[in-house]
């Protein structure tokens, strides 16, 4: 099941609600309002998007997986110990599976949901933490930017078309306690991270503080994040936002179920 094994790819879900699982572990949560937190995590594969930098590439570039039924995630969230539950991707919210999967959940644990902001799940859908990631404009691929071996072929224009939804980002903040979690590669990105921030204030209907916007610096790695970390962390006390760092980075680089 996790990227690490070697795992059948049924061409074929099972009977049932099922998810395309590419990892399910327990670790902290490296990043936000809530980072340090025993946390289990339910990663799964597939993704609307195709950041050049994303750090699970192997459930967007390289999508990988085995199916998993939604009872079957449940089972394994209830053999770990921690009380808070993370899905995250890829982009969970495009498997309508990954609602149900929470509906289950909801009366037992805290669920933070990672997402890029272009999806609004059902209203009835349990959420404690919308962490919100809209992507911005540094994140788009091009063929001299995506991961190694990978083809950006027409995702440029598709990723550029889809990466924001500004009526779909204030509907979660009205909707969820969130952070907007920005991924930063240097200063001229900042620029779009305040108009962004303004415009989903102006159609939201309840504040968006500056410390619910978290500035985040890109890297996989340790050697990585130690070029943009103090570059970021230094924008984010000019202009009033967070600095989150990536705790799992710092501390397993980019090994995999951290």
């Amino acid at each position: 099941m996790p990227v690490t094994s070697d795992v059948d790819r049924p061409e074929t879900a099972p009977d049932g609600p099922a998810l395309p699982v590419n990892e399910l572990f327990a670790s902290l949560q490296g990043e936000g309002k809530l980072a340090g937190v025993p946390s289990t995590f339910v990663r799964t594969s597939g993704c609307n998007l195709r950041c050049w930098f994303c750090d699970s590439y192997h459930t967007s570039w390289e999508p990988t997986h085995a199916w998993l039924s939604v009872a079957g995630v449940v089972s394994e969230v209830h053999a770990r110990d921690p009380s808070h539950v993370v899905l995250t991707g890829g982009e969970p919210t495009i498997h309508d599976e990954s609602f149900e999967l929470l509906r289950r959940l909801g009366d037992e644990y805290h669920l933070t949901v990672e997402t890029n902001g272009t999806v609004v799940p059902p209203a009835d859908v349990p959420i404690d933490l919308a962490s919100v990631s809209p992507k911005l404009a540094s994140s788009t691929p091009t063929p001299e930017r995506a991961p190694d071996g990978a083809d950006a072929g027409d995702w440029a224009e598709r990723h550029e078309a889809a990466r924001v939804g500004v009526d779909a980002l204030a509907t979660l903040v009205d909707r969820y306690d969130s952070q907007l979690k920005f991924v930063v590669t240097g200063r001229d990105d900042v620029a779009e991270v305040v108009d962004l921030v303004e415009r989903v204030r102006a159609a939201a209907s309840v504040p968006v503080p500056d410390t619910g916007v978290l500035l985040m610096p890109e890297g996989r790695t340790r050697e990585q994040l130690a070029g943009t970390r103090t570059t970021v962390a230094e924008l984010a006390a000019e202009y009033g936002f967070r600095y989150t760092p990536r705790i799992h980075v710092d501390l397993w680089n980019d090994a995999p179920e951290t």
